[in-house]
């Protein structure tokens, strides 16, 4: 089984991943990220819902800043590896959050492009 990382590239993870989510999608009261067999499962908080929203899971390859990355689809409940805008499978933790991986994973539809409205909803 694959091993997470230490402990201290967990806790820098959260520091990057909460800063950039602070840069980007302000409406975001929280990033939680938990570790289970090599993989970082990075949820978001809307201010006054309970609930998190699953955003997507960051595969560890061994080094702090190279991870792989899948978006959570909420049409199917499931993580779906992607490409990054690089065309590689890998890279930095924060590459996922400048091209809207965060808004796209939460309920939206098709036909909704604000970068802004992780519920999806008008």
């Amino acid at each position: 089984m694959p091993k997470n990382p230490p402990e201290s590239m967990q806790h820098h993870l959260r520091q990057r991943l909460n800063n950039r989510a602070k840069e980007r999608w302000p409406q975001l009261s929280s990033v939680r990220v938990r570790f289970r067999a090599g993989f970082a499962y990075v949820t978001g908080k809307l201010p006054g819902d309970e609930e998190p929203l699953p955003l997507c899971r960051l595969r560890f390859t061994g080094v702090l800043h190279t991870w792989g990355f899948a978006l959570y689809l909420a049409s199917n409940g499931k993580y779906e590896d992607n490409f990054l805008p690089t065309g590689l499978p890998a890279g930095s933790p924060e590459t996922p959050w400048t091209v809207r991986a965060a808004s796209t994973s939460a309920t939206r539809r098709p036909d909704q492009h604000s970068s802004t409205n992780l519920r999806g909803e008008d």
